[in-house]
Protein backbone atom coordinates (compact mmCIF):
# COMPACT_ATOMS: atom_id res chain seq x y z
CA UNK A 1 0.00 0.00 0.00
CA UNK A 2 1.42 3.37 -1.08
CA UNK A 3 -0.04 5.76 1.51
CA UNK A 4 1.18 8.87 -0.27
CA UNK A 5 -0.49 7.83 -3.51
CA UNK A 6 -3.65 6.72 -1.69
CA UNK A 7 -3.99 10.07 0.05
CA UNK A 8 -3.36 11.89 -3.22
CA UNK A 9 -6.06 9.78 -4.90
CA UNK A 10 -8.54 10.79 -2.17
CA UNK A 11 -7.69 14.49 -2.43
CA UNK A 12 -7.65 14.68 -6.23
CA UNK A 13 -11.44 14.61 -6.83
CA UNK A 14 -12.02 17.07 -3.98
CA UNK A 15 -9.52 19.55 -5.46
CA UNK A 16 -11.01 19.03 -8.93
CA UNK A 17 -14.49 19.88 -7.63
CA UNK A 18 -13.29 23.02 -5.85
CA UNK A 19 -11.10 24.18 -8.76
CA UNK A 20 -13.44 23.15 -11.58
CA UNK A 21 -10.68 21.13 -13.22
CA UNK A 22 -7.78 18.73 -12.54
CA UNK A 23 -5.30 19.73 -9.83
CA UNK A 24 -2.24 17.90 -8.56
CA UNK A 25 -2.80 17.64 -4.78
CA UNK A 26 0.99 17.72 -4.23
CA UNK A 27 1.04 15.33 -1.26
CA UNK A 28 4.45 15.08 0.38
CA UNK A 29 5.95 13.84 3.63
CA UNK A 30 5.98 16.53 6.28
CA UNK A 31 7.76 17.41 9.51
CA UNK A 32 4.48 18.77 10.91
CA UNK A 33 2.32 15.72 10.19
CA UNK A 34 2.70 12.41 8.35
CA UNK A 35 1.85 14.05 5.03
CA UNK A 36 1.04 17.51 3.77
CA UNK A 37 -0.61 19.04 0.70
CA UNK A 38 0.22 22.60 -0.37
CA UNK A 39 -1.89 22.63 -3.56
CA UNK A 40 -4.34 25.17 -2.07
CA UNK A 41 -1.57 27.79 -1.98
CA UNK A 42 -0.91 27.54 -5.73
CA UNK A 43 -4.64 27.40 -6.46
CA UNK A 44 -5.50 30.55 -4.49
CA UNK A 45 -4.29 33.05 -7.09
CA UNK A 46 -6.03 31.21 -9.90
CA UNK A 47 -9.37 31.15 -8.07
CA UNK A 48 -8.98 34.51 -6.36
CA UNK A 49 -9.80 32.97 -2.98
CA UNK A 50 -7.89 32.71 0.31
CA UNK A 51 -5.83 29.48 0.37
CA UNK A 52 -7.09 28.52 3.83
CA UNK A 53 -10.67 28.73 2.57
CA UNK A 54 -9.81 26.51 -0.40
CA UNK A 55 -8.03 23.99 1.84
CA UNK A 56 -11.00 23.86 4.23
CA UNK A 57 -13.45 23.19 1.39
CA UNK A 58 -11.23 20.46 -0.01
CA UNK A 59 -11.19 18.74 3.39
CA UNK A 60 -14.98 19.00 3.58
CA UNK A 61 -15.28 17.17 0.26
CA UNK A 62 -12.48 14.60 0.62
CA UNK A 63 -13.16 11.10 1.98
CA UNK A 64 -10.37 10.59 4.51
CA UNK A 65 -12.09 9.11 7.56
CA UNK A 66 -10.73 5.59 7.07
CA UNK A 67 -7.19 6.81 6.37
CA UNK A 68 -6.54 9.78 8.65
CA UNK A 69 -6.72 10.23 12.38
CA UNK A 70 -6.42 13.98 11.77
CA UNK A 71 -6.81 16.18 8.69
CA UNK A 72 -6.55 19.92 9.29
CA UNK A 73 -5.69 23.23 7.68
CA UNK A 74 -2.41 24.71 8.90
CA UNK A 75 -0.56 27.97 8.37
CA UNK A 76 -1.42 29.94 5.23
CA UNK A 77 -3.28 27.01 3.66
CA UNK A 78 -1.43 23.74 4.09
CA UNK A 79 -3.44 20.54 4.58
CA UNK A 80 -1.80 18.40 7.26
CA UNK A 81 -2.66 14.70 7.23
CA UNK A 82 -1.94 12.29 10.10
CA UNK A 83 -2.43 8.66 9.11
CA UNK A 84 -4.67 6.58 11.38
CA UNK A 85 -3.16 3.64 13.26
CA UNK A 86 -5.55 1.18 11.64
CA UNK A 87 -4.52 2.38 8.19
CA UNK A 88 -0.85 1.92 9.06
CA UNK A 89 -1.63 -1.52 10.47
CA UNK A 90 -3.43 -2.51 7.30
CA UNK A 91 -0.51 -1.27 5.19
CA UNK A 92 2.00 -3.31 7.22
CA UNK A 93 -0.24 -6.38 7.21
CA UNK A 94 -0.47 -6.14 3.45
CA UNK A 95 3.31 -6.49 3.20
CA UNK A 96 3.53 -9.67 5.27
CA UNK A 97 2.55 -11.93 2.40
CA UNK A 98 4.58 -9.99 -0.18
CA UNK A 99 8.08 -11.45 -0.63
CA UNK A 100 9.25 -8.11 -2.02
CA UNK A 101 7.76 -6.10 0.87
CA UNK A 102 5.94 -3.78 -1.48
CA UNK A 103 9.07 -2.78 -3.41
CA UNK A 104 8.58 -3.46 -7.14
CA UNK A 105 11.35 -4.36 -9.55
CA UNK A 106 12.38 -1.65 -11.98
CA UNK A 107 10.83 -1.87 -15.43
CA UNK A 108 14.21 -1.44 -17.18
CA UNK A 109 17.05 -2.97 -15.13
CA UNK A 110 20.54 -1.65 -15.72
CA UNK A 111 24.06 -2.86 -15.01
CA UNK A 112 25.49 -0.78 -12.17
CA UNK A 113 29.10 -0.73 -10.96
CA UNK A 114 29.52 0.03 -7.25
CA UNK A 115 33.15 0.70 -6.29
CA UNK A 116 33.62 0.66 -2.52
CA UNK A 117 35.74 -0.26 0.53
CA UNK A 118 39.17 -0.02 -1.21
CA UNK A 119 41.52 -0.84 1.70
CA UNK A 120 45.31 -0.82 1.45
CA UNK A 121 47.43 -3.96 1.53
CA UNK A 122 49.34 -4.55 4.79
CA UNK A 123 47.33 -1.87 6.61
CA UNK A 124 44.26 -2.23 8.76
CA UNK A 125 41.04 -0.62 7.59
CA UNK A 126 40.35 2.77 9.15
CA UNK A 127 37.04 4.56 9.62
CA UNK A 128 37.10 5.95 6.08
CA UNK A 129 37.28 2.44 4.64
CA UNK A 130 34.55 1.23 7.00
CA UNK A 131 32.29 4.13 6.03
CA UNK A 132 32.78 3.39 2.33
CA UNK A 133 32.23 -0.33 2.99
CA UNK A 134 28.90 0.08 4.79
CA UNK A 135 27.48 2.77 2.49
CA UNK A 136 28.68 0.93 -0.62
CA UNK A 137 27.25 -2.41 0.48
CA UNK A 138 23.90 -0.84 1.38
CA UNK A 139 23.81 0.78 -2.07
CA UNK A 140 24.66 -2.51 -3.80
CA UNK A 141 21.98 -4.39 -1.86
CA UNK A 142 19.30 -1.81 -2.65
CA UNK A 143 20.14 -1.74 -6.34
CA UNK A 144 20.08 -5.52 -6.54
CA UNK A 145 16.74 -5.64 -4.71
CA UNK A 146 15.28 -3.27 -7.28
CA UNK A 147 16.33 -5.71 -9.99
CA UNK A 148 19.54 -4.17 -11.34
CA UNK A 149 22.61 -6.24 -12.16
CA UNK A 150 25.23 -5.05 -9.66
CA UNK A 151 28.96 -5.39 -10.18
CA UNK A 152 30.87 -4.91 -6.93
CA UNK A 153 34.43 -3.59 -7.29
CA UNK A 154 36.85 -3.45 -4.37
CA UNK A 155 40.07 -1.80 -5.57
CA UNK A 156 42.95 -2.68 -3.28
CA UNK A 157 45.93 -0.42 -2.78
CA UNK A 158 48.28 -3.23 -3.84
CA UNK A 159 50.96 -1.43 -5.82
CA UNK A 160 53.44 1.38 -5.36
CA UNK A 161 56.70 2.33 -3.71
CA UNK A 162 55.74 1.22 -0.14
CA UNK A 163 55.89 -2.39 -1.28
CA UNK A 164 59.66 -2.28 -1.58
CA UNK A 165 59.77 -1.36 2.10
CA UNK A 166 57.22 -4.01 3.08
CA UNK A 167 58.90 -6.80 1.14
CA UNK A 168 62.32 -5.96 2.57
CA UNK A 169 60.85 -5.98 6.08
CA UNK A 170 59.29 -9.36 5.36
CA UNK A 171 62.69 -10.67 4.26
CA UNK A 172 64.35 -9.27 7.38
CA UNK A 173 61.83 -11.07 9.58
CA UNK A 174 62.11 -14.25 7.56
CA UNK A 175 59.32 -15.39 5.30
CA UNK A 176 57.83 -17.83 7.80
CA UNK A 177 57.85 -15.42 10.76
CA UNK A 178 56.67 -12.52 8.63
CA UNK A 179 53.84 -14.55 7.17
CA UNK A 180 52.83 -15.70 10.64
CA UNK A 181 52.68 -12.10 11.86
CA UNK A 182 50.49 -11.13 8.93
CA UNK A 183 48.23 -14.16 9.34
CA UNK A 184 47.05 -13.04 12.80
CA UNK A 185 45.80 -9.82 11.26
CA UNK A 186 48.33 -7.51 12.92
CA UNK A 187 48.80 -5.51 9.75
CA UNK A 188 49.34 -2.12 11.37
CA UNK A 189 52.23 -3.35 13.52
CA UNK A 190 53.89 -4.87 10.47
CA UNK A 191 53.49 -1.66 8.47
CA UNK A 192 54.65 0.62 11.31
CA UNK A 193 57.75 -1.50 11.93
CA UNK A 194 58.64 -1.38 8.23
CA UNK A 195 58.05 2.38 8.11
CA UNK A 196 60.17 3.03 11.21
CA UNK A 197 63.04 1.03 9.76
CA UNK A 198 62.71 2.84 6.43
CA UNK A 199 62.90 6.25 8.16
CA UNK A 200 65.84 5.36 10.41
CA UNK A 201 68.06 3.02 8.38
CA UNK A 202 69.71 4.32 5.20
CA UNK A 203 70.75 0.82 4.16
CA UNK A 204 67.23 -0.50 4.53
CA UNK A 205 65.92 2.52 2.65
CA UNK A 206 68.27 1.85 -0.28
CA UNK A 207 67.35 -1.84 -0.36
CA UNK A 208 63.66 -0.94 -0.29
CA UNK A 209 63.99 1.33 -3.28
CA UNK A 210 65.85 -1.32 -5.23
CA UNK A 211 63.20 -3.84 -4.23
CA UNK A 212 60.59 -1.61 -5.88
CA UNK A 213 62.70 -1.77 -9.04
CA UNK A 214 62.75 -5.57 -8.76
CA UNK A 215 59.00 -5.70 -8.25
CA UNK A 216 58.38 -3.53 -11.27
CA UNK A 217 60.74 -5.74 -13.26
CA UNK A 218 58.74 -8.84 -12.38
CA UNK A 219 61.51 -10.54 -10.40
CA UNK A 220 60.14 -13.96 -9.50
CA UNK A 221 61.03 -13.97 -5.79
CA UNK A 222 59.96 -10.37 -5.26
CA UNK A 223 56.64 -10.92 -7.01
CA UNK A 224 56.05 -14.07 -4.92
CA UNK A 225 56.59 -12.11 -1.69
CA UNK A 226 54.36 -9.31 -2.98
CA UNK A 227 51.66 -11.87 -3.69
CA UNK A 228 52.11 -13.19 -0.16
CA UNK A 229 51.54 -9.70 1.29
CA UNK A 230 48.46 -9.16 -0.86
CA UNK A 231 47.04 -12.61 -0.10
CA UNK A 232 47.44 -12.29 3.68
CA UNK A 233 45.88 -8.84 3.60
CA UNK A 234 42.95 -10.04 1.52
CA UNK A 235 42.33 -12.77 4.10
CA UNK A 236 42.18 -10.14 6.84
CA UNK A 237 39.80 -7.95 4.83
CA UNK A 238 37.49 -10.87 4.10
CA UNK A 239 37.34 -11.61 7.83
CA UNK A 240 36.25 -8.03 8.49
CA UNK A 241 33.59 -8.25 5.76
CA UNK A 242 32.26 -11.47 7.22
CA UNK A 243 32.04 -9.95 10.70
CA UNK A 244 30.14 -6.97 9.28
CA UNK A 245 27.89 -9.19 7.10
CA UNK A 246 29.14 -7.31 4.03
CA UNK A 247 28.54 -9.00 0.68
CA UNK A 248 32.02 -8.36 -0.77
CA UNK A 249 33.88 -11.56 -1.66
CA UNK A 250 37.32 -12.51 -2.96
CA UNK A 251 35.91 -12.32 -6.50
CA UNK A 252 35.31 -8.59 -6.06
CA UNK A 253 38.94 -7.63 -5.34
CA UNK A 254 40.46 -5.46 -8.06
CA UNK A 255 44.02 -4.27 -8.37
CA UNK A 256 47.35 -4.93 -10.02
CA UNK A 257 47.40 -8.51 -8.75
CA UNK A 258 44.03 -9.17 -10.35
CA UNK A 259 45.05 -7.49 -13.59
CA UNK A 260 47.18 -10.56 -14.27
CA UNK A 261 49.05 -8.78 -17.04
CA UNK A 262 52.36 -7.01 -16.86
CA UNK A 263 53.77 -8.49 -13.66
CA UNK A 264 52.73 -12.09 -14.37
CA UNK A 265 54.23 -11.94 -17.86
CA UNK A 266 57.41 -10.16 -16.78
CA UNK A 267 56.59 -6.93 -18.58
CA UNK A 268 57.77 -3.75 -16.89
CA UNK A 269 56.45 -0.40 -15.77
CA UNK A 270 59.67 1.62 -15.73
CA UNK A 271 58.26 4.81 -14.20
CA UNK A 272 60.95 6.96 -15.80
CA UNK A 273 63.90 4.65 -15.00
CA UNK A 274 66.03 3.66 -17.95
CA UNK A 275 66.65 -0.01 -18.62
CA UNK A 276 70.35 0.53 -17.90
CA UNK A 277 69.78 1.95 -14.41
CA UNK A 278 67.23 -0.76 -13.77
CA UNK A 279 69.70 -3.51 -14.63
CA UNK A 280 72.28 -1.96 -12.32
CA UNK A 281 69.80 -1.98 -9.43
CA UNK A 282 68.91 -5.60 -10.05
CA UNK A 283 72.58 -6.55 -10.20
CA UNK A 284 73.10 -5.01 -6.76
CA UNK A 285 70.35 -7.24 -5.41
CA UNK A 286 71.78 -10.27 -7.12
CA UNK A 287 68.70 -10.63 -9.30
CA UNK A 288 68.92 -11.63 -12.93
CA UNK A 289 67.26 -9.03 -15.08
CA UNK A 290 64.73 -10.07 -17.75
CA UNK A 291 66.13 -10.18 -21.27
CA UNK A 292 63.44 -7.82 -22.59
CA UNK A 293 63.11 -4.55 -20.69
Amino acid sequence: MDLEKLLADRLTPAFATVAGGPVDPAVRRSAHADYQSDAALALARRLGRPPREIAAEVLDRAVLGDLCAAAEVSGPGFINLTVADQALGAAVAGLVGDPRLGVPRVAEPETVLVDYSAPNVAKEMHVGHLRSTIIGDATARLLRWRGHQVIRANHLGDWGTPFGMLIEHLLDLGEADGAAELSVGDLDSFYRAARAKFDADEGFRARSRLRVVALQAGDERTVRLWRLLVGRSEGYFLGVYQALDVTLTARDFQGVLRAEGAVREGRLVLCGLTARVLRQGLDLLGIRAPERM
